[in-house]
């Protein structure tokens, strides 16, 4: 059985008749990396029957295989790098705050 997918992005972009091979995502359809920044959370991933909702997501790698095939990853971001980020976050706005340069 050929299944194709469908990827829902924050903003309402739909990237759909995705094939899946791997981990990697499959479009006839160009693809701008673009699309992906500051908008993968959440991410809809639907099989037409089955839908995974992702919370933090982020693409990894954009690639055209072969002429017109565009092939691409997109990874959860985990927990623990959540809070890494966060706490970078913090520690860039305390240094801004106090005028210390990093």
């Amino acid at each position: 059985m050929n299944k194709t997918y469908t990827i829902t992005l924050a903003d309402g972009t739909v990237l759909d008749n995705l094939k899946l091979n791997g981990d990697n995502f499959v479009s006839n359809t160009a693809i701008n990396t673009d699309i992906f920044n500051g908008n993968c959370s959440p991410v809809i991933i639907s099989d037409g029957i089955n839908s995974e909702t992702h919370n933090h997501m982020e693409l990894v790698q954009l690639t055209e295989q072969e002429p017109r095939k565009y092939w691409f990853v997109l990874r959860e971001i985990s927990d623990s790098e959540l809070a890494l980020i966060k706490i970078q976050s913090d520690i860039e706005y305390v240094a801004m705050m106090a005028e210390i340069e990093l």
